[in-house]
Order: C-alpha cells, then sequence, then structure tokens
C-alpha cells in the first residue's frame, strides 16, 4: 500500500502528478530543524497533507537544496509503492487518519462524535530568517483551521504553537458547536532514545527525578490539580543512555501552562517516536461556535549535545533573551513569615526592617496576616484592606520606613483564594468557583481551610484587580509574592469545567497589574514550588522554588528547578538553624552556601540571631552582591560524581574570566579519601587563582584539610581544574564550600 497521500490521489500517475515535496531547514543557536512540506490547493488534490519533521537536534550546518534532498533521502525508510500500512514519519499533528498508530494529536468532537481531518489546503511559510515555520490548514468539509508555527527561539529552544479555529459561517455552512478534547504538540525523538527521565515530587520535596527505560507504546502523564503541582512532570526528558551532567545526547520538552497538563511519548515499532505536551483539558471544558478559536499553550523543546548542562544552558539563554526578564541585580530578600508567622506586631517589624537594612537585605516582604480578620489562615483571604484593629495607621508607615532604609518593600497576597469566613464570601458566594449543587460550608472545611475564587468572572476579576492596583498605590509595593495553596477541585465557570479560563484570567490579571505599575515585580508561590513554569514565568519575575527551608533538601530541589529555569528566577532562602519544614538542625555556613547558588534571602527572624551570625550575615550577603553577577548571568555547569552524597553546582561567567562553585554534601560520604571535583566550563588555556569564600563561616571540614586550603587559595591551569580537578576534605554530612575563580 502505498503512502496515505498517493492513496488518496490515486489515478495510475498519482506519484508523478504529485508537487515535489520542499525541504524547509530552519537553524539557528546550533539546532536544526528539517522540515518536509507540500503546499497542496484544494484544486490541485481531494486532500492535503501538514508538513513531517525529519530532523530535530545537531546542527546540519549550511546545507543547499541538494544536500537537503540527499539528507531527506538519506533519512527515508522506503520509496512509493511501501508495503507498510502505517506512517513511518509522523506529521506535526499525527492522527489516525494518517495510519498513525499512535496516540492522536489533537481529537475533536461535534455532539460526541469524533471529527475525521481532511486538509483541503495547506500553506507553508518559513520566516525571512530561516528560524520559524508557519503552517496554515484549512478543512473545508468540518470548516476548520490549523495555524502552527515551529521556531526556533534563542539559545536554541525550539517552540511549538498550535491554535485551531471554527470557520463556519452559520448562513451557509451550518455545523455544531465544536469541541477540543486536546491539542498537543510533539517532536520526533530517534529510535536510539533507550531511557526518559520525569518529575514529581510533594511539598517541601519538589522536582524529584525519576529515570526509566523507555517505555514501549503510547504512555502519558497527566496532573489535575488546576495548577502545576508539586508533582508535575515539569519535564519531558528523552535521552540515549542514562542522563549525565556533562556528555550525552538529550531531547527534552516543557509544556508553558500553570495547570493541568499532559506529558506524553510515543514509542511504536514502525513509526518514528515522538515526545510532546499539551493542556490538559476537561469534558466540555472548550467548546468553539463559529468564528471562536482555542490556541495551546507553548511547548517548548531543548536538544543537547552535551548532556543536561547543554539542556540547562538552552533553557537559560531562552530566558535571559526575552524582553522582560528581570535585568537587573535581583535582590537580597527578607520575607517575614517564619519571623512573625500571623503575630504581626507593627513595632517589631519596623526594628526588624532596620536589622535587616543593617546586614545587607534590599527588599523587605511582609507575608500573610495584614489584612482584615486574618488572625489565622481560616479566615480574611478576599477581604484585601489593611486591617485596622492590627495596623491602625495603615502599611504606608512600614513602606515609607524600609524605602527610607534602602530597600524595596514587598506584599504578600492570595488573590485566586477566599475563606468562607470574609466579608466577601457572604457579599458574594456566587463568586466562588465550584461545582453548582456542591455549595461549601463552614462545617465541611476545603483545604487549607480555603476555596478559590472565580477571576474568570468579569465582576470578581475587576474587584480582585482594583484592590491590588489601589493597594500597590497607597501603600508604595514594589513587589508581590502572588500565592496560590491549594488545588482546584470541580471547578466549574459559566457551567463548563473552569481551569482554563481561570489560568488565562490569571496571567491577564497579572499582566494587568504589572502594566498599571511599570517596575513592579511578582513572585509566583504556589505552596512553594507547585506553579513553576514558562507560562506563568511570562507575567512574573521570579518563582519560589519550595516551602522547603532545609538546605539538604533544597540542594536537588533548586538543582532540578535550574535545570529549566535560570538560577536569577529561583527564589531560594536561608531559613533558621532547624527548619520548619523538616526539623532538621544545619550549620548557618551550609544554609548560607546553599542559598547563594539562586535568588538569594532570609525566611529568618533575624532578631533572634546572636551578634556573631549578624556578623557572618552581614558578610554572607556582601559575597552574594559581589558574585551575583556571575551566578546570575553564567552558564550553569555541575558535576558528573561518583558519591551519591556530593552535590557540586557551578556558574561560569560568559567570557569565563569568573566562576563561582559549591561543592556540599548531603549525607555521609563512602570514602575517608574523597574523589577529586573536577571544575568545568572553564577555559583550558586560562590560569585561574581559587579562592575559598569563608564569608560563609569559617567551620572544620571533616577531619583533614587538603594543602591547597591551608592557603585559603590555589592557582591553577583550567585545564588542570577540568581534568584533574581539586582534592576536597572528607566533609562530614551538610558541609559546603563556596569557591570564587578569577582568572589570572
Amino acid at each position: 500500500m502505498t503512502d496515505l497521500v498517493d492513496t488518496q490521489l490515486r489515478g495510475d500517475d498519482a506519484a508523478a502528478r504529485l508537487p515535489s515535496a520542499p525541504l524547509v531547514h530552519l537553524r539557528r543557536d546550533g539546532v536544526s530543524v528539517v522540515v518536509e512540506t507540500r503546499s497542496v490547493p484544494a484544486a490541485a488534490a481531494r486532500y492535503a497533507t501538514l508538513p513531517t519533521i525529519l530532523h530535530w537536534g545537531a546542527d546540519l550546518g549550511p546545507v543547499d537544496a541538494d544536500a537537503l534532498r540527499d539528507v531527506a533521502a538519506a533519512l527515508s525508510r522506503q520509496t512509493r509503492p511501501g508495503t507498510l500500512d502505517a506512517a513511518w514519519q509522523a506529521s506535526i499533528l499525527p492522527v489516525e487518519g494518517d495510519m498513525w498508530a499512535g496516540r492522536p494529536g489533537i481529537l475533536l468532537r461535534r455532539e460526541g462524535v469524533p471529527v475525521h481531518l481532511r486538509w483541503s489546503s495547506v500553506a507553508c511559510t518559513p520566516s525571512a530568517d530561516e528560524s520559524a515555520l508557519t503552517v496554515v490548514a484549512e478543512d473545508a468539509t468540518n470548516a476548520l483551521r490549523l495555524t502552527s508555527t515551529i521556531a526556533i527561539e534563542a539559545g536554541g529552544v525550539v517552540t511549538v504553537d498550535h491554535g485551531i479555529e471554527h470557520t463556519a459561517d452559520d448562513a451557509s455552512l451550518p455545523l455544531a458547536d465544536l469541541e477540543v478534547d486536546w491539542l498537543e504538540a510533539t517532536l520526533p525523538t530517534p529510535k536510539a532514545v533507550d531511557h526518559l527521565t520525569t518529575f514529581a515530587g510533594r511539598w517541601t520535596r519538589e522536582k524529584v527525578p525519576t529515570t526509566s527505560l523507555m517505555p514501549r507504546g503510547s504512555t502519558v502523564r497527566q496532573t489535575r490539580r488546576g495548577r502545576g503541582g508539586h508533582d508535575a512532570p515539569t519535564l519531558y526528558l528523552a535521552s540515549i543512555d542514562t542522563p549525565r551532567d556533562r556528555s550525552g545526547e538529550l531531547w527534552a520538552v516543557h509544556l508553558g501552562w500553570s495547570a493541568d497538563c499532559t506529558y506524553r511519548n510515543d514509542r511504536l515499532p514502525d513509526s518514528v517516536d515522538l515526545i510532546g505536551a499539551g493542556e490538559l483539558l476537561r469534558a466540555g471544558e472548550i467548546r468553539l461556535m463559529p468564528g471562536e478559536a482555542y490556541a495551546s499553550p507553548t511547548a517548548y523543546f531543548a536538544w543537547s549535545g552535551t548532556g543536561l548542562d547543554g539542556l540547562s544552558e538552552r533553557f537559560h539563554r531562552f530566558e535571559r533573551a526575552r524582553p522582560d526578564h528581570p535585568n537587573t541585580p535581583r535582590p537580597l530578600v527578607l520575607n517575614t513569615w517564619e519571623a512573625v508567622y500571623f503575630r504581626h506586631d507593627p513595632v517589631f517589624l519596623h526594628d526588624l526592617a532596620g536589622l535587616a537594612a543593617e546586614v545587607g537585605v534590599e527588599r523587605f516582604v511582609l507575608d500573610d496576616g495584614w489584612f482584615l480578620g486574618r488572625r489565622d489562615d481560616t479566615s480574611g483571604l478576599g477581604d484585601w484592606y489593611v486591617d485596622p484593629s492590627v495596623w491602625p495607621d495603615g502599611l504606608a508607615p512600614l513602606a515609607d520606613h524600609v524605602h527610607a532604609l534602602g530597600m524595596e518593600f514587598g506584599l504578600w497576597f492570595e488573590p485566586e483564594m477566599i475563606n468562607l469566613d470574609s466579608e466577601l464570601a457572604v457579599r458574594h458566594p456566587e463568586w466562588l468557583l465550584h461545582a453548582p449543587g456542591h455549595v461549601p460550608s463552614p462545617e465541611h472545611l476545603s483545604w487549607r481551610s480555603q476555596h478559590v475564587l472565580d477571576i474568570a468572572r468579569d465582576d470578581a476579576y475587576a474587584y480582585i484587580l482594583d484592590r491590588l492596583d489601589s493597594l500597590v498605590t497607597e501603600i508604595g509595593i514594589d513587589f508581590i509574592k502572588w500565592d496560590h495553596n491549594r488545588d482546584l477541585v470541580e471547578a466549574v465557570h459559566d457551567g463548563r469545567p473552569g481551569v482554563h479560563a481561570q489560568t488565562l484570567a490569571l496571567y491577564r490579571l497579572m499582566a494587568e497589574v504589572k502594566g498599571r505599575h511599570p517596575g513592579l515585580e511578582i513572585e509566583s508561590c504556589s505552596s512553594g514550588g507547585a506553579r513553576s513554569d514558562l507560562g506563568v514565568l511570562g507575567v512574573a519575575d521570579r518563582v519560589w522554588a519550595s516551602d522547603s527551608n532545609d538546605p539538604v533538601e533544597r540542594q536537588d530541589i533548586q538543582r532540578w528547578t535550574q535545570l529549566l529555569l535560570a538560577p536569577e528566577l529561583v527564589g531560594g532562602h536561608v531559613g533558621p538553624t532547624t527548619a520548619h519544614s523538616s526539623g532538621r538542625t544545619t550549620a548557618l555556613s551550609y544554609r548560607l552556601a546553599t542559598s547563594l547558588m539562586g535568588s538569594a534571602g532570609f525566611e529568618w527572624n533575624i532578631a533572634e540571631c546572636t551578634p556573631e551570625e549578624r556578623v557572618v550575615i552581614a558578610r554572607w550577603a556582601a559575597l552574594y552582591k559581589e558574585l551575583r553577577h556571575v551566578i546570575h548571568t553564567g552558564t550553569a555547569v555541575h558535576a558528573d560524581v561518583r558519591d551519591p552524597a556530593l552535590r557540586v553546582v557551578g556558574a561560569v561567567g560568559q567570557n569565563r574570566s569568573e566562576a563561582v562553585f559549591t561543592i556540599a554534601s548531603v549525607a555521609t560520604l563512602e570514602d575517608s579519601l574523597p574523589e577529586r571535583i573536577r571544575l568545568h566550563g572553564l577555559d583550558p588555556q586560562a590560569s585561574y587563582r581559587v579562592r575559598l569564600r569563608n564569608e560563609i563561616g569559617a567551620s572544620r571540614h571533616g577531619f583533614a584539610t587538603p594543602g591547597w586550603m591551608s592557603a585559603d587559595e590555589v592557582t591553577l591551569p583550567g585545564s588542570v581544574l577540568g581534568s584533574v580537578g581539586l582534592q576536597i576534605p572528607p566533609l562530614w554530612p551538610a558541609q559546603a564550600l563556596v569557591l570564587h575563580l578569577t582568572r589570572v
């Protein structure tokens, strides 16, 4: 049997009458995407076919048209007429009608019946710089238009966007509403791929990787929490062999969406392999009337030929090239939550701000407990007015004091949530986002005693926007910690599942608040790291990686969050001596070293610090300010170490003249003579002065001290540091070194 297009066109000379298949070669930043297209008008053929991706991965170089045809021939499985009933090469939106036996890329229904797509025309338009391709496909029979864009962005990240439009005219072509079950982006991976890495986790233990053999068939991971969730897949990562930090080929996908997701892979015996992702839609959530359209969230694909660090470099370069990426030095933060919880005392907080300024804090954030009736977590959400019983003079005096000390003032909100014990819930019970007939009551307490406010409603949205806008103006707020502390359960908006509408309203609300207040920054926090994706970071400026302030847990939480997100986007603070999230007690030096490698700050009542501790944290604050330009603009590097108790995190400056590394332990080392640690990413032709930065506090590391540490510094060639490494001491559990390298 011939391929599908041949079969549908079949006269004996069908192959001769088929138009040639133009090949489009997209190239940028070390990545190539080769697309085979057929632009077939309705007059020339019964059905047209969507483009297929022949190659996504390493840059093929400047290949001319003749050579590109040879590339296509080299990648071809068979010539016509073939004998297999299969679509060995999947289109950009594979469906069953293409003889694709995997999970369809799109599933549409009318009145419960699947819609079988029949493209009457497909037009493909490359961009002028040959880094993007736009595909517009028309289905006249079903009154549909598909618009897809495949683009190679900065860093070599490939974005895929699909949109479907119901084009029927009620007068000429009356058709029932179109229901979208799903619309997912996919790209092919080589048959040599044999491992799949996904992520899961729980509260205070986010971003836990699991690597397994690539499953056979079509498989999915889904989230149904109305937010990403602490167990969000985050990335699907396909690799040849198990992924390593500095070597090996990887193909990954991330969905820029802050709610329900489907991550998928298809490994079929007779077709190319695919990975992809898309929004998980509830039944009936998207119904398109004539003239209406649905756009899938952007899927971000990245290939690396140099392991996990190569993958991070691509994502980080992409993020830093965005026009709204934060490009000012990331301020050192103090958040008051663990200092006072709900016990707000204006005098104490005034004094705490003074202490914060003394040790070098640059952003002072007042957390939960400042608004009407908010003495615990059972009441007040929704009543966004300063509580005069606690703050009789309002918050402006505190904000003015903070500004006078040279710091920014931040305030905590949870705009999408509401307590039943609030004035807003009494006035507007219809604003709650829940299933009809399942009306919550005080006796039936919800998750964390709170419910969800339906901000997709125009009136609820307008109320929240007005309160945020007014408070930012009246108080002088520079920063919002935007929290979201529960899943969406049976979310119904306007008679339909409401997660999609709620998420779009969130993005719109964040963007509008920032638009009214240029310079205002927002942190996305969702019980910690339950909403940390490139969707919310299109409107926010950083994410809170986890509610865990245990630095042992944080070593891995931050490492895997930063696989996708650049360090300057990831909040990581110094907690108290004994972590509230785990009960573990750790040394101040270890907590400081762990926080250093992100967007740093304190989640700690520093008024309880001893004078000696305040001296140390002031020195460390100065160190953070000295080194953050490297950490927040440099290339992230790690080391493939043998000992599972070791963690090595580094940042190498853009011109490789400077670097910062932390070497830490999370458990007892296997050997009393540890392995040497290789410091990667340096210029092998240059020499570097390696300094041990003791600002984090002097402490004995294990029971032996290597010679280079006795002098606190050593000068070595980059080639030696990268291939031989440094001998480290036998670190005890939860100890760390901070190294600063400068080219000499």
